[in-house]
């Protein structure tokens, strides 16, 4: 080779050396404060893979909750409970060539303690909120979603098949607190044993309709199994077990107001499982009285309301600005033990010149036990012939319970969120006698 073919392969093979130490160079590290996460970028690779279709997903959610004063035991004690979660969200266009077409697999792992159930709540009665809203079903690996997602009609038509939640796709909210009354879909929490929240997942399809830029309309069928709460069936996929179906409608509207976003949702579902009234037998009588066995209904139902709008920017910013947000859900009287629940909460986003990525909350919650479960209570006791509150075999009465939280959300970085929280429960359980408590708590989220 002659000596000017050497030195024009030399500066090519420099040239092309330096692009590729370039880009590494431009790829985030590994803990650096401004990539989206704490891995970095691999050295680009997650960001090709992303470009081909491959977003793989990592996270963590980490609670602690401590009782300061009051509750059924005020003895001072922390717990903490926490998630990790694995999984990739998949453009199945850029693999396969499969036009508008989407899928998703997820697992999740919690484990840890609740404050809420041995320091807050009576143990007879629980609460009815969480002050680690991140805490339950069970200490275990689940499968989360398993879904594919394919448009038509120009986008207007949407239809999503496979294994997940209701709350994924109905009646959908943040989750910018740790109280559970503020976090999540809120249906979940209160419809009894048959809408299942993250990280359970129900074998599913929703079909979601385009009506302009700004409405949509959608309905879903979710098989509603017990046995899918139980511990070791994380990966159930057999219909065994199955009780009915969980049906949701919902209208979804995203206006600009003020040029600023909103969300308002209006929804209802209906649950074909046979459910048992929470007072009655099967001749009108109260059970707790007769004794006889509870009438069974062939259905329950509820519905709900949720609104968020951003009220303000900061200074022109968008991104920055005053967030207020209501939830409020009903249910079957006949069935459900809480009737109605309702929230309030307000977020400022970027409250600092400073801090521009902070965020600043505060929560208002109440949740209503139905008068029928509390009749039923005063019934059981009467028929045990208790009336102390002291009796081991005395049901507690249970009515209203308030829960409220102020949280500062400190973004540490743009994978890592600190957000130390006070929370306040007023009659916990919706139980008088059981002393208000205060809770300190500290959440932590992170992205692998």
């Amino acid at each position: 080779m002659k000596m000017k073919n050497k030195a024009r392969l030399i500066c090519q093979v420099s040239a092309a050396a330096a692009l590729v130490l370039a880009g590494n160079a431009m790829a985030d590290e590994a803990f650096s404060s401004d990539s989206k996460w704490m891995t970095g970028d691999w050295g680009g690779e997650r960001t090709k893979l992303i470009e081909q279709g491959i977003d793989i997903k990592m996270d963590y959610v980490g609670e602690v909750g401590a009782n300061l004063h009051g509750g059924f035991n005020d003895d001072k004690t922390a717990r903490y409970a926490d998630q990790f979660g694995l999984g990739a969200a998949l453009d199945l266009e850029k693999l396969f060539g499969w036009d508008n077409t989407q899928a998703k697999i997820q697992l999740t792992n919690r484990n840890g303690e609740n404050s809420s159930n041995d320091r807050i709540g009576d143990p007879r009665a629980g609460t009815l909120s969480s002050s680690q809203e991140v805490y339950g079903r069970g200490h275990m690996v689940r499968l989360t979603q398993l879904w594919i997602q394919h448009q038509f009609l120009d986008n207007k038509l949407d239809v999503k098949a496979g294994y997940f939640g209701e709350g994924e796709d109905f009646n959908t909210f943040p989750c910018e607190f740790q109280n559970l009354a503020f976090c999540g879909s809120q249906v979940g929490n209160w419809a009894t044993n048959i809408w299942y929240n993250w990280p359970v997942s129900q074998a599913a399809i929703r079909v979601k309709y385009h009506i302009n830029d700004e409405l949509y309309a959608q309905i879903g069928a979710y098989n509603q199994n017990t046995s899918q709460l139980e511990h070791g069936n994380g990966f159930k996929l057999s219909g065994s077990g199955t009780n009915g179906t969980v049906l949701p409608v919902e209208l979804v509207w995203s206006p600009k107001v003020n040029n600023l976003p909103g969300e308002y949702r209006v929804g209802y579902y209906k649950s074909t499982s046979d459910a048992d009234d929470v007072l009655k037998d099967d001749n009108g009588q109260n059970a707790a009285t007769t004794g006889n066995p509870y009438r069974v209904h062939d259905s329950k139902h509820g519905y709900w309301f949720v609104a968020q709008q951003q009220l303000t920017s900061h200074n022109g910013d968008a991104s920055r600005g005053l967030n207020i947000a209501a939830n409020a859900t009903f249910h079957d009287k006949d069935t459900n033990f809480i009737d109605n629940y309702q929230s309030l909460m307000f977020v400022y986003k970027g409250p600092f010149d400073a801090r521009p990525k902070d965020d600043v909350g505060i929560g208002f919650a109440r949740i209503h036990v139905n008068d029928d479960v509390k009749k039923n209570a005063e019934l059981t006791n009467a028929a045990n012939g208790v009336s102390e509150y002291d009796n081991p075999l005395f049901s507690p009465i249970r009515e209203t319970e308030y829960n409220y939280e102020i949280n500062y959300g400190f973004h540490v970085t743009n994978w890592l969120t600190v957000r130390p929280n006070l929370q306040y429960v007023t009659h916990p359980g919706g139980v008088d006698e059981v002393d208000n408590a205060l809770v300190a708590g500290l959440k932590i989220q992170s992205v692998f």
